[in-house]
């Protein structure tokens, strides 16, 4: 994708909070002696939110204040909505222009009870980020942390800011993992209730609460946990 950057996707918006003193607080610790250009601020940015921030899908909090990049840099884990809201934040805290891209996926490796909840192998409204560097965009996904890669037997995604990042294909073993299925569209900012509204259709068991239709928390698990016997590992 060449088109170029529009101011939106320097902005500070409602989600991509990108002055808030924790983004930029998160973004400064991650840039010590990293060198001063675009392509290695967003390789070091990536990596920063891919490991320092816990990926979780239970418990995860899809309020407006909770998928805020400030809510996330506090609360130090969330699923791929809020690791790809802070990361194109940071990168703007920086002045790399990102934009968030929302797909649908189907996920190979998913846990036998993420799986009942969700309803099935298919998930919407993956998030992922999309940045421009060198006069290009590529889209990176600081999601699944290297600790839980290993748990679910994934080779972690890396990113070198020169090439897109986006999916594992394939675990150790060669199983599939993940196929994206279909593109929702670049924004410059978290189109909130599109989203929230998509996964509760989408996916209402895995809502909190599914006789409280205003809940926006994702119900209580652990994706650790349910990694000690992945499905398909080896008995």
């Amino acid at each position: 994708m060449t088109a170029c950057p529009g101011p939106g996707s320097l902005a500070a918006t409602e989600f991509l909070d990108h002055g808030a003193p924790g983004v930029r607080h998160f973004a400064a610790q991650a840039l010590e002696g990293v060198p001063d250009t675009d392509r290695d601020r967003a390789v070091a940015l990536y990596y920063a939110v891919r490991d320092g921030i816990r990926y979780e899908v239970y418990g995860a909090d899809l309020s407006r204040a909770g998928l805020r990049a400030s809510s996330v840099v506090e609360a130090r884990s969330g699923m791929c909505l809020h690791k790809s809201v802070l990361y194109a934040a940071a990168l703007r805290s920086v002045g790399v222009p990102a934009r968030l891209v929302l797909t649908d996926v189907r996920n190979h490796l998913a846990s036998d009870r993420l799986r009942e909840l969700a309803g099935g192998d298919v998930f919407t409204y993956h998030c992922l980020t999309s940045a421009h560097l060198d006069g290009r965009w590529l889209r990176a996904t600081p999601v699944f942390n290297r600790t839980l890669c290993r748990l679910y037997r994934l080779d972690p995604l890396e990113f070198d800011g020169t090439a897109d990042s986006v999916h594992h294909p394939h675990d150790r073993s060669g199983r599939r993992h993940m196929e994206f299925l279909r593109e929702h569209g670049e924004f410059d900012d978290l189109p909130h209730a599109r989203v929230v509204a998509g996964l509760r259709a989408a996916h209402p068991r895995l809502f909190d609460g599914p006789t409280t239709p205003t809940t926006d928390t994702l119900t209580a698990g652990s994706l650790v946990a349910e990694a000690t016997d992945p499905p398909g590992a080896p008995r």
